[in-house]
């Protein structure tokens, strides 16, 4: 079995932060999201992996590059993310007529797809796709069962839902997906929708399972699910310190990676302070992740986000905020007092 991991789009939902960066490549507890997904696919046993790239291309298989995994993985460019199936047929000549998994690169499961995989061997379906209830079905692409527990329909954020059941972006898929690809018109986004593949397969006769994802999943799609999905992640991590404390409290399941200098310093888990980081006079909260090569003085931080080489020094106290890389938060010193931005299209800033 191969696997293709998507790390291609714009990630529009999280400008400005993906003017500059892919979406897949934002932290997620000091990881980007895309290394959990890479993560995933390896523990289950599948060795050989297409990435499909778009923009910032060069930044994705920089990143990937720059960690030596355990599998052979290609990179695939897609150029303009014309949907998921579309990605697919990209990707045909790697696939090469194998069974696969695709794995949406902004997607976190908690319990990974081990099991999944093996539920894909056992019952030998055409395709299997994952499942997982929520609360909010109009929401999701949304799958209908029958009372074997087969899918027969799917809906696209429907009015009346038919389940409370929305896709997991992970399916697993037999090459006949190809055909189905090939045989579906673009929908009204002007995408080769994955979903309309799917609903090809059932309408002509093949068979499509559902398995159910019993522990957390989060899309990575929003802010404000990236800062949801670092909460969920930092609330199992273990302890680990490696770094300098001096005058300082470390509270609670705390990551300090080498080189961290932690002085007159209150760190309050669970959170993480990343390689080289320096936290002064400085209060870190729960569910917070600093990057590495950041420096915090005088500040209090919680449940935030804070990526790499960013400098916050003065700043008050910063809550439930998504910071990005190279990003310096200062008090300014100097008689008028007044707040002064370059801020980016769709932000949105509380003060």
């Amino acid at each position: 079995m191969k696997a293709l991991i998507l790390s291609g789009g714009h990630g529009t939902r999280l400008r400005p932060l993906t003017y500059s960066q892919q979406k897949q490549l934002i932290p997620v507890a000091n990881k980007p999201v895309l290394f959990y997904a890479i993560e995933d696919v390896i523990e289950a046993g599948i060795k050989d992996i297409g990435i499909i790239v778009g923009p910032n291309k060069d930044q994705v298989i920089e990143t990937v590059k720059s960690v030596d995994w355990d599998a052979n993985i290609e990179f695939i460019y897609q150029g303009d993310p014309l949907g998921l199936a579309h990605a697919i047929l990209v990707a045909e000549e790697f696939l090469d007529d194998e069974e696969f998994v695709m794995y949406l690169g902004d997607n976190i499961l908690k319990d990974g797809i081990v099991e999944h995989t093996q539920r894909f061997k056992e019952l030998d379906p055409d395709s299997l796709i994952l499942l997982t209830e929520v609360d909010e079905p109009q929401r999701f692409g949304v799958a209908e069962l029958d009372k074997d527990g087969r899918v027969k329909r799917l809906v696209e954020k429907p009015k009346v839902p038919p389940s409370n059941y929305a896709l997991v972006g992970v399916y697993f898929f037999k090459p006949i997906i190809i055909e189905a690809c090939k045989n579906i018109k673009p929908s009204w986004r002007n995408e080769l929708e994955i979903t309309d593949a799917i609903q090809w397969l059932i309408d002509n006769g093949y068979r499509v399972e559902a398995s159910i994802v019993r522990g957390w999943w989060k899309d990575t799609g929003k802010p404000e699910d990236i800062l949801e999905a670092n909460r969920l992640v930092l609330d199992d991590i273990q302890p680990k310190i490696k770094g300098q404390i001096v005058n300082s409290r470390i509270m609670g399941r705390v990551i300090i990676e080498s080189e961290a200098m932690i002085r007159n310093s209150v760190i309050k888990g669970p959170c993480v302070i990343g390689e080289n980081s320096q936290i002064m006079d400085s209060y870190i909260g729960p569910y917070t992740s600093i990057g590495n090569n950041c420096i915090i003085e005088g500040t209090e931080i919680e449940d935030s986000v804070i990526m790499d080489g960013s400098v916050i020094m003065n700043a008050g106290r910063i809550v439930e905020s998504l910071i990005g890389r190279n990003v310096k938060i200062r008090e300014q010193d100097s008689k008028p007092k007044g707040c002064r931005f370059v801020v980016g299209d769709n932000s949105s800033i509380w003060l």
